[in-house]
């Protein structure tokens, strides 16, 4: 019911072109823990697999991150590097990279199969970074089609679009106006995300402790502010101090236990 619920509320605010900071979050768990590439480090599970996906949800965390690249035959498959056991991505076809398995004897994973996985549920949303691609013609075409997949599958109140690739995020939001997308590059103000429509920015850690007052600027614009990646317990304390949005971590594990401390 939660789900058919959300989807409801998608269709009806996309239908109205709904421009708001984040019209989805309340839908998804409560905390600000998102898991980097999927809870990996703890059991040794790949990353960017479906198995780290299943992890992060079991735990209960509210996002999980996984990167993506499309092929040489256009399908998008999780992977962090631009190269898959020695092959490099946009120059093969997904049959070549699915010839290798991943550790835990997984086919590499595509787009299509962590949207499906993840709408099983309504507690963990999908951070959806798109990686660039050798041009910006291809990244941009990259933004296209995953937009236009995610929303064949009706996945959209689960993505979370976060990317490098400043052209793409513009491009995402020039394509569905309601969606959430961040931009993850640190080198644009908060200032200029507002003016170009971006709903957010998700910022390593030292751009933060470089200027604090970034986070209530972003915040008095009512940007969405996201925190990578973050994995000691004393930058933790930190940015839970600040209330950001969301923080994304190698140890969810870690900052999941500090947030129920935090509760008592």
């Amino acid at each position: 019911m939660k789900t058919f619920i959300c989807i409801l509320f998608f269709m009806l605010m996309n239908s109205m072109t709904m421009y708001a900071q984040d019209i989805y979050k309340k839908f998804f768990s409560d905390n600000p823990v998102v898991a980097h590439r999927g809870a990996w480090k703890t059991k040794g599970i790949p990353q960017n697999s479906i198995e780290s996906l299943r992890e992060a949800m079991r735990l209960g965390c509210a996002g999980s991150e996984f990167d993506i690249h499309m092929t040489a035959d256009s399908v998008f498959v999780l992977c962090h590097d631009s190269n898959y056991s020695g092959m490099v991505i946009e120059k093969h076809t997904y049959a070549e990279l699915a010839k290798i398995k991943l550790p835990n004897g997984e086919t590499i994973p595509t787009l299509e199969q962590v949207l499906l996985e993840g709408m099983k549920q309504t507690g963990t949303r999908l951070f959806l970074e798109i990686k660039p691609s050798s041009t910006v013609e291809r990244t941009i075409l990259s933004a296209e089609k995953t937009v236009k997949i995610v929303n064949e599958t009706g996945a959209q109140p689960w993505i979370f679009y976060i990317s490098f690739s400043y052209e793409a995020v513009k491009r995402i939001k020039q394509l569905t106006p309601s969606s959430v997308v961040a931009y993850l590059g640190g080198d644009v103000s908060p200032e200029q995300l507002k003016k170009d429509g971006i709903t957010g920015l998700d910022y390593h850690h030292s751009t933060f402790k470089k200027d604090v007052s970034m986070i209530e600027t972003a915040r008095e614009l009512g940007l969405s502010l996201n925190v990578w990646t973050v994995n000691s317990s004393e930058d933790m304390d930190l940015f839970m101090s600040h209330n950001v949005d969301y923080i994304t971590t190698d140890a969810p594990e870690l900052l999941l236990g500090k947030m129920k401390e935090s509760e008592k």
